[in-house]
């Protein structure tokens, strides 16, 4: 019997030729997504913009903002061909390095409190409710809250 060998999960540096991918993986996942030239804005500006990549394919990608020894998880996105894996997981670990790499002492997000699934996955690494952000969100009948989560980055 052969064993199934299966890629591992690498992260590189987002690049220009990418934001084809990403942006129809971000359109695949979200009802309402960020624009291709939002991706491209965050490149040009020098946000930490980074893809997991499993072989050759992106399977998700995360962007940050750092700075004055903060960071800010602005999008975080495992493609659906590649959910279920515990991708996420691994890409928001990596995306927890990067900031402490940056200097960061406490990581800040948003998510929306119709997303149960990404909100259990920050809590079971250390992030915490501390705000709400009324109707932040566009939604189908209006807007919709942001739960506001934050976590002290310890050294890895």
């Amino acid at each position: 019997m052969a064993a199934v060998v299966r890629p591992v999960a690498q992260m590189r540096t987002m690049r220009i030729e990418d934001l084809a991918v990403v942006s129809a993986m971000e359109t695949d996942s979200y009802e309402f997504p960020w624009s291709i030239g939002i991706f491209g804005d965050c490149l040009k500006t020098g946000h930490p913009c980074w893809v997991l990549c499993m072989g050759a394919a992106i399977a998700g990608y995360g962007i940050l903002s750092i700075g004055a020894g903060e960071a800010h998880l602005l999008n975080i996105c495992i493609g659906p061909a590649f959910r279920g894996q515990g991708l996420g997981r691994h890409l928001l670990g990596r995306l927890l390095d990067i900031a402490r790499w940056h200097g960061a002492e406490r990581l800040f997000l948003e998510v929306r409190p119709s997303n149960p699934l990404a909100k259990t996955l920050y809590e079971s690494v250390g992030f915490n409710e501390i705000g709400r952000r009324p109707r932040y969100y566009p939604a189908r009948n209006g807007r919709e809250d942001a739960i506001v989560m934050a976590l002290e980055l310890l050294p890895a």
